[in-house]
């Protein structure tokens, strides 16, 4: 039985994070997903034409109907229906890390950018406890191809977190011999709730 509750975080939470959602709840772990924006961004016909939608209110089963009725072969052809339809099969709709009250053991974020607004909104919190709450960035490109692969990265280091005999003790270790195997700088900060 997981023993660690994890959360990982992109911008969006739709192609990052929920693969890694996807890949880690598949093998057992205890693992939630979000996304840090101040929306929620798809592409669209253009690069200054997005798809935006607000944290919360749309859900992915409604993203997925619409933009299939909008131009169901571009969406087709970019992979977003693809992803869509995966992630309603996990959860309803994208959620906002910013807005969560839950308490994780780690929060694992795919870009600096990510990382930075984690580490914000725990500076900005009341603190309760000393809780500690280890945040840890692995840089995944978003595109569909680097999600899988950060995936599957991702899920390596739960691994290597979950049989940690003393994930205090044990982390920056750990995180020293899989940095280089993941041929990707790590960042590494502990917060408290």
């Amino acid at each position: 039985m997981p023993k660690l509750k994890i959360a990982i975080v992109c911008s969006s939470n739709q192609n990052r994070s929920m693969e890694a959602h996807y890949l880690l709840s598949k093998k057992g772990f205890n693992v939630q997903s979000f996304g840090t924006g101040a929306n929620v961004k798809l592409p669209g016909s253009a690069p200054a034409k997005p798809n935006v939608y607000e944290f919360g209110k749309t859900t992915y089963d409604e993203m997925y109907r619409e933009l299939k009725s909008k131009d169901k072969d571009l969406y087709t052809q970019n992979g977003i229906l693809n992803m869509l339809d995966r992630n309603r099969r996990i959860k309803s709709r994208p959620e906002k890390f910013q807005h969560c009250k839950e308490q994780f053991d780690v929060v694992i974020t795919v870009e600096e950018r990510v990382y930075d607004q984690v580490l914000e909104d725990f500076n900005n919190r009341e603190q309760d406890s000393q809780t500690p709450v280890h945040v840890i960035n692995i840089e995944i490109q978003d595109n569909h191809d680097e999600a899988t692969l950060g995936a599957f990265l991702i899920y390596e280091l739960c691994q290597l977190l979950e049989n940690a005999q003393d994930l205090e003790d044990d982390l920056d270790d750990l995180l020293q011999e899989f940095e280089p195997r993941a041929e990707r700088d790590i960042l590494h900060s502990v917060c408290f709730y």
